[in-house]
């Protein structure tokens, strides 16, 4: 029997993985990116940061541009180690199933299907979008259900590295005149967060990497971003919300961290370690990063902010439809971490939805790898008529090209 692989194909990570009868298996996260070291004086692909020892000034390059795959030249170097060193498969002997951006562009779709039939040679592959993955997982389970029931409407926000996608599904199926997107994405908070502290504090504009770290340690989700402000006014002593984040000196130790508060003393009783420590105060940047979510206006962005453009993706199905939509939201990406994300959106959502709709949200234990489960699911459990109705074989493609891939897949 062949082995089939699931790749979660997103701009930042890779989530990938053989199929297999257990639902309790994790992908393997691999970076998207070909990435150069400023003292390792090396380029490392995709999983091989893992070795990086100095991860101050890398320099990224990125297949992605603006949320889609623009360079094959980098996406093929990163695909070579990941076939043949990560998952260590024969692509010509593998099933694949693998995402792409919702409203993918057609030009890119046909590169995706060559360089999957053509250059790789895979039997046969499904190409889908990552939300539609979701709504194969065990969401029943998610808001206290039956265990295996699937709702026959549900939302997934997916929120991720470029973009924030609003995906309202019916009977199974995208409904694609309401699908909603942001632009709105973790590389868009890392940057502004970039910017910010390097206006305040030190200059961190090279430092992609550490920022990142210092986002997802600190920020979270404000549920009173006027009353969270007014205690960032207060001194010290009474600040609740600032941290002191340690900066790596990849010398003593290669992992930032927070201080606990009650380390801050008199100079004179500090170790000499802790004195030559690189303190970088986060203050109300902990949360007025993560508003930008709520509040693109903040930036000069002309969109609506997460619960809007769910209320808005929701409001553009069909009135029968509403309240099991809004009974059923699924947060998933790597911006469903964040602290208060589901409060929040649940808090602002409540106010622009009738009081006779039941209102639920879950964020699942891993928001990540949520999609990567849920094509390892299909892979594993789905019946051989349902596998052979969605895959496109090489021998079809070879014959029909990309068109029988743009009829089979459905793409948005």
């Amino acid at each position: 029997m062949r082995s089939t692989v699931v790749l979660d194909h997103g701009a930042y990570t890779i989530k990938a993985g053989i199929a297999s009868g257990s639902t309790m298996n994790d992908p393997r996260l691999v970076q998207n990116a070909i990435i150069r070291g400023r003292t390792d004086n090396r380029s490392f692909i995709g999983d091989q940061l893992d070795d990086c020892s100095d991860f101050s000034s890398l320099f990224y390059r990125l297949p992605f541009e603006r949320g889609f795959l623009t360079n094959w030249g980098v996406e093929r170097t990163i695909w070579d180690r990941l076939y043949k060193n990560v998952l260590k498969v024969d692509s010509k002997e593998s099933r694949l199933v693998i995402t792409e951006p919702c409203f993918n562009l057609p030009t890119i779709q046909e590169a995706y299907d060559q360089m999957i039939f053509e250059e790789y040679e895979f039997a046969s592959c499904y190409r889908t979008i990552g939300p539609q993955l979701c709504i194969f997982n065990d969401l029943g389970s998610l808001f206290g259900d039956k265990p295996g029931s699937v709702p026959d409407c549900s939302v997934v926000v997916d929120s991720g590295f470029s973009f924030t996608h609003i995906v309202p599904f019916v009977k199974g199926k995208p409904v694609a005149k309401a699908i909603r997107r942001i632009n709105l994405g973790g590389k868009l908070l890392t940057n502004q967060l970039k910017e910010t502290v390097s206006f305040r504090h030190y200059d961190m504009m090279e430092e992609t990497y550490i920022i990142n770290q210092v986002k997802e340690t600190c920020c979270f989700v404000s549920r009173d971003i006027y009353s969270d402000l007014d205690i960032c006014r207060k001194s010290y002593r009474e600040n609740t919300i600032i941290q002191e984040y340690v900066l790596p000196d990849f010398t003593h130790h290669s992992q930032g961290h927070v201080r606990p508060k009650q380390e801050k003393q008199k100079q004179s009783d500090q170790t000499l370690d802790r004195s030559v420590d690189q303190i970088l105060p986060m203050n109300n940047e902990r949360f007025m990063i993560p508003e930008i979510l709520f509040n693109p206006s903040d930036i000069g962005m002309n969109q609506a902010g997460i619960p809007e453009a769910i209320s808005q993706a929701i409001e553009a199905c069909e009135p029968e439809y509403h309240g099991l939509l809004y009974a059923n939201i699924v947060l998933v990406g790597g911006n469903a971490k964040l602290n208060g994300y589901r409060e929040r959106i649940e808090q602002d959502l409540r106010v622009m939805v009738p009081s006779e709709y039941e209102l639920r949200l879950a964020v699942p234990e891993d928001p990540i790898g949520y999609a990567w489960k849920g094509g390892n699911r299909l892979a594993s459990l789905g019946t051989k008529a349902d596998l052979q109705k969605r895959f496109v074989t090489r021998k079809e493609y070879m014959e029909y090209g990309s068109d029988i891939c743009r009829r089979r897949f459905n793409s948005l």
